[in-house]
């Protein structure tokens, strides 16, 4: 008999299934998948698999990557198996942050078929929406080689999948912006017309935050712009929509004492050209909440 595994591109076990430059709390991938199987298990469970398929019967199944990109996700396949088939073995092929060919083997996963069966849905939709996100952000960053400036997400994510998204934006060569309102102060547009204007606004901030609570404050013109410069009193400005040449006009004037942000209408065709002015960070919620899934599929070999 053929070995199946030959259909697919397969590379040697990994030795993590991390991404080696990200960072994602266990507690928040448990918690994830709990709720992904309570929603999907609901009171009886696998039904289909229960008609079907033997108590007893075993599968031994391939995650495959179906078409080329990042990957991200594969410790909650993991955490989706071992939940429900604590005994299954899984030899990982990849691991988060690898770029893959398509028809890419992932992952090999021998275990009782019925809870390998009853796992495929929330296994495959969570690498699929994560590997999703770290292949837009790979291809966005890429937009940026041979610059200084970093892509960064915002807090524009999934209610309840922040982390495991900015996970993956990380998974994806990508850094991470504020994961809360508590990470910093980010003082918009709203804040300003309540506060009184951008001095006021600047000045009851750092009044009231801690010294290592970083300050950050968007602008629309040039003229905010030169306001925050002469209060010095904010660490990063957040220009918001600047045209390229507006761009180039900020960071003249700015000279290096802040960090300079760009956030707005940021795309494949853009990037490039802004991060050519010289700014230090560009911000992008497409990378989170447009995202295509990729096509990540789970082949059960018999």
């Amino acid at each position: 008999m053929l070995n199946p595994m030959r259909r697919f591109n397969v590379a040697a076990s990994a030795s993590s299934l991390y991404c080696p430059d990200a960072f994602i709390s266990p507690l928040e991938i448990d918690d994830a998948v709990a709720r992904a199987l309570a929603e999907d298990l609901g009171r009886a469970g696998d039904i289909t698999s229960v008609a079907t398929v033997p108590e007893d019967a075993q599968a031994r199944a391939i995650v495959v990557a179906r078409a080329a990109g990042r990957i991200a996700g594969l410790p909650l396949v993991e955490a989706v198996m071992r939940r429900l088939a604590p005994d299954a073995q899984i030899v990982p092929h990849a691991r988060d942050g690898d770029a893959v060919a398509r028809k890419t083997a992932l992952m090999t996963i021998t275990g009782n078929a019925r809870a390998v069966l009853a796992a495929e849905r929330t296994a495959l939709n969570f690498a699929g929406h994560l590997s999703g996100i770290a292949t837009a952000t790979a291809s966005l960053v890429d937009k940026l080689k041979g610059t200084n400036t970093r892509l960064v997400c915002t807090r524009k994510t999934t209610p309840g999948l922040r982390a495991l998204q900015k996970y993956a934006v990380r998974c994806g060569g990508g850094f991470n912006h504020r994961f809360g309102l508590d990470d910093a102060v980010l003082i918009k547009d709203n804040h300003i017309a309540v506060a009184g204007g951008i001095r006021a606004a600047l000045e009851r901030a750092t009044s009231v935050v801690g010294h290592l609570v970083k300050i950050e404050i968007e602008v629309d013109t040039i003229d905010q712009l030169r306001e925050v410069l002469d209060t010095g009193l904010a660490d990063v400005l957040l220009v918001d929509n600047f045209s390229v040449p507006m761009l180039k006009e900020a960071v003249a004037l700015v000279g290096g004492r802040m960090v300079i942000e760009a956030s707005g209408g940021i795309t494949h065709d853009n990037a490039a050209d802004i991060a050519a002015t010289g700014v230090d960070y560009v911000s992008s919620g497409a990378i989170t909440h447009s995202a295509p899934n990729l096509d990540i599929a789970l082949d059960i070999e018999v």
